[in-house]
């Protein structure tokens, strides 16, 4: 496969490097399993994907040590994220490993919710200070039918969890799909009126998993915009300086936000800051390519920090300038978002 490629920036100390194309890469989203406790229909098929083996699964000590690597070359910022990343044996523990180490500025935590209101608490005193909920619908019917479990009271208990433990900010994530759920746009962006909750809308993108996937069950942000302006103005807010996919609203008079992540209509390339690492010590520099460098065998090798903080930096070379999901060479992932990590 053709790939844009350029030289990386090695970084200076205390500042994170740059890819070929002068983007920041600070941020790595990080799974620390593949297994889950829902089958959401645009993320797996109902019979689950084939798990990875327990030996190929990095180990506490493995993470801390990709970890510390990553920081050591300028990483910041950290997302642990799943399959579901709550179902893990003794989380709350790698969180606080992960926590210890120097240079991080940020650990956070995405989410199904599922399990989030026995954790919350013992999670925020861990270290994690923000938190993504997954939850598409606010029909109780129509998340066992995107979801194929019953566990609904479970997520709304636990976003009641998250904001009472003090995590800030608390963020919904809404996969907006077509003669689905768009018809809730304004029930989502009712749970902003009086809590300090973040609801964004995410374009229903084509992974593997989502055999009915096509665009036309995509709500593109000019549409979605027009509809929420039939009842509420919309401030744009300056979320720059996050360097994030979301471009970021407020209802005046609400006290959350709503927020736009457009990966179909409008990518958001040019001010990609992450890299995402699979459960399995892989490294995708970019989500909608299939290429991976695979890292463990480094670190279960005995290598020190900075050769395993120049593989990483070797990655960054082969980062793509951007994706072709939205100029109709459209591909679908090859592994489902519970492998990748979401």
């Amino acid at each position: 496969m053709h790939r844009d490629t350029k030289e990386t920036s090695i970084p200076v100390a205390g500042h994170a490097p740059t890819d070929g194309y002068s983007r920041t890469i600070d941020y790595m989203r990080l799974s620390v399993t593949d297994r889950c406790n829902l089958r959401c229909r645009y993320c797996m098929p109902e019979e689950g994907v084939t798990q990875i083996g327990h030996d190929e699964v990095m180990r506490f000590e493995e993470i801390v040590t990709l970890v510390r690597a990553a920081a050591s070359v300028g990483f910041q910022r950290i997302r642990l994220t799943g399959g579901e990343p709550l179902i893990r044996r003794d989380i709350t523990e790698l969180v606080r490993m992960i926590g210890d180490v120097k240079g991080l500025t940020d650990l956070s935590m995405t989410t199904n919710g599922v399990l989030l209101e026995e954790k919350a608490e013992e999670l925020f005193n861990a270290g994690i200070r923000r938190v993504n909920i997954s939850l598409d619908t606010l029909v109780r019917e129509k998340f066992l039918q995107i979801t194929r479990r019953d566990e609904f009271d479970a997520v709304m208990r636990g976003i009641d969890a998250a904001l009472s433990a003090g995590m800030d900010p608390v963020k919904i994530n809404v996969v907006l799909i077509r003669d689905f759920n768009d018809d809730e746009i304004f029930d989502f962006i009712e749970l902003t009126k009086d809590r300090p909750l973040s609801v964004r809308f995410i374009e229903y993108m084509p992974m593997n998993g989502t055999k009915d996937w096509n665009k036309q069950l995509v709500v593109p942000l000019d549409e979605l915009r027009a509809v929420i302006k039939t009842r509420h103005e919309l401030d744009a807010l300056d979320t720059r300086s996050g360097a994030g996919p979301s471009v970021d609203f407020k209802i005046p008079g609400f006290s959350g936000t709503l927020g736009f992540i457009t990966p179909v209509s409008c990518h958001f390339c040019d001010r990609c800051n992450r890299i995402r690492v699979t459960a399995d010590g892989r490294i995708r520099s970019c989500l909608f390519s299939d290429d991976e460098a695979h890292i463990l065998p480094l670190i279960r090798g005995g290598n020190d920090l900075e050769s395993i903080g120049d593989f990483i930096l070797e990655v960054l070379k082969n980062k793509p300038k951007r994706h072709h999901i939205s100029s109709g060479r459209i591909r679908t992932c090859q592994r489902s978002m519970s492998e990748i990590g979401g």
